[in-house]
């Protein structure tokens, strides 16, 4: 652990929630929650305004609706959310060349490496414009902790919510983490947690107290000493610029079961060709092919299979699916399939013989429906809450909701001055169409609301 608070942790705020609520003005200072937004859907991220009543990510999306019946509930919109995320990890860059991204919204910056000195002022100073900045670009807020390791790091984001920033002094460490919670040290899920709990430990200061050598008895030697490391402040952990993807997946969880199984290969050859497009996208090809497959009686298998060279090659990996689908019994309905490329490389090896079976069989490609395609103009199967649409009178808007055969957009912009008037179409309605998301900056380069300093409707949090 450092002498000096230089690492940097940043955690936009509700991020999904936040960027529905800058790009809707309808829905600001309102309860919003992105995710699945059918019966099995699960959320994703909830607004502050919906977590007052108890909804949260990884909730199931229909307990959630009956927590909080009155908040929108959004079908997520990656497209945007990768836009906004390129721009911050941009202006993290600038503060350093070890920036460590942990997801969209999250990452480490090591602020030594970046030559910032090393006083409570001066990193206070950059965490304090990155948070301007941020907000000038994109339009939301996040958090800034700073410490002088990666656990205390995002400790302090998290003590930072919503929209703040918190310095943990050296010297201030044990103080802190004492009280705390066994769950809030990395690594520490919930059987490890019982674990501690059965031995009569349940926070950061019992499990330091408690010796690496009776960690070490009760949950093993590299966990356990590991633990006592962290639970005593030591965390040496570095600052790492390239984390590099083990693998790329899709998965889909289906409304209702699927017992049918010409229709489970479909689905599964479906997905096979979103992996591959997500594989290609990344510029990377893959050896190793996975599937996943999840009963109705919520049971996970997995199966994998690995090739002769890594591919990138869509009909490679659909039938490589297909034949790991053989060994597994869908008979009595699959709630979820998934499909995984690991083992990736930056080049490929052309599979020959598999494809020349695919030229036997031309079929294969038709059996393929990716869930996005670049012509935005394509009609959707299905109008789904959230998305955007263009109307050629109306101009543009965003779905509310849909049914019974009519469409519910509400027509505003992330620089709307205030709430967009709403209109009801049939789904055949040939005047309106499926649109890629618009920027939440105005023309010009502010961000919605008027100056770079407007806020974000998310709840009037202030710096710490």
């Amino acid at each position: 652990m450092r002498g000096s608070p230089t690492i940097l942790h940043l955690d936009m705020d509700a991020f999904y929630a936040s960027v529905e609520q800058a790009a809707k003005p309808s829905l600001r200072g309102k309860p919003v929650v992105v995710g699945g937004v059918g019966p099995r859907g699960v959320v994703a991220t909830a607004s502050y305004e919906a977590r007052v009543f108890g909804v949260h990510s990884a909730m199931a999306t229909a307990q959630a609706r009956r927590l909080c019946p009155n908040a929108a509930y959004l079908h997520p919109r990656f497209t945007l959310y990768r836009q906004i995320s390129d721009i911050v990890m941009e202006l993290l860059g600038r503060l350093s060349p070890l920036v460590e991204p942990l997801s969209l919204d999250e990452a480490f910056v090591d602020l030594e490496a970046g030559g910032v000195e090393g006083s409570s002022a001066a990193v206070r100073a950059v965490g304090e414009r990155l948070r301007r900045d941020i907000r000038a670009a994109t339009g939301v807020s996040g958090s800034v902790g700073l410490a002088g390791s990666k656990m205390l790091a995002k400790i302090a984001s998290e003590q930072a919510k919503p929209d703040g920033l918190v310095i943990i002094e050296p010297g201030t460490e044990l103080e802190l983490l004492g009280p705390m919670p066994v769950r809030t040290i990395p690594g520490v899920g919930p059987a490890t947690a019982e674990a501690l709990r059965r031995a009569g430990i349940h926070t950061v200061a019992e499990t330091a107290e408690a010796g690496e050598a009776e960690l070490v008895r009760l949950i093993g030697k590299a966990h356990g000493a590991s633990l006592h490391a962290l639970a005593t402040g030591h965390d040496d952990r570095p600052v790492v610029a390239e984390r590099d993807a083990k693998s790329v997946s899709v998965e889909d969880t289906f409304a209702e079961d699927l017992t049918d199984r010409t229709r489970v290969r479909l689905e599964l050859a479906r997905l096979a060709d979103r992996c591959v497009q997500r594989l290609r996208g990344a510029g990377r090809s893959g050896r190793t092919v996975v599937i996943k497959v999840r009963r109705y009686d919520f049971s996970t298998l997995t199966r994998s299979e690995t090739l002769r060279g890594p591919t990138d090659d869509p009909a490679v990996v659909r039938e490589a699916a297909a034949r790991l689908l053989e060994g597994v019994d869908t008979s009595e309905g699959v709630r979820l399939l998934g499909v995984g490329v690991s083992g990736l490389a930056d080049y490929t090896q052309e599979d020959l013989f598999a494809q020349a079976r695919a030229a036997r069989a031309p079929e294969a490609d038709a059996v393929a429906e990716p869930e996005e395609r670049p012509d935005a103009g394509a009609r959707p199967r299905q109008w789904l809450p959230g998305l955007d649409v263009v109307h050629a009178e109306l101009g543009r808007g965003w779905v509310q909701g849909s049914g019974l055969g009519r469409v519910t957009v509400r027509f505003e912009e992330p620089w709307s001055p205030g709430p967009g008037r709403v209109r009801t179409f049939a789904v055949g309605d040939p005047g309106l169409e499926p649109a890629e998301p618009v920027p939440l900056l105005r023309p010009g380069g502010l961000p919605y609301g008027g100056d770079a300093g407007a806020s974000s409707g998310e709840g009037g949090a202030s710096a710490a």
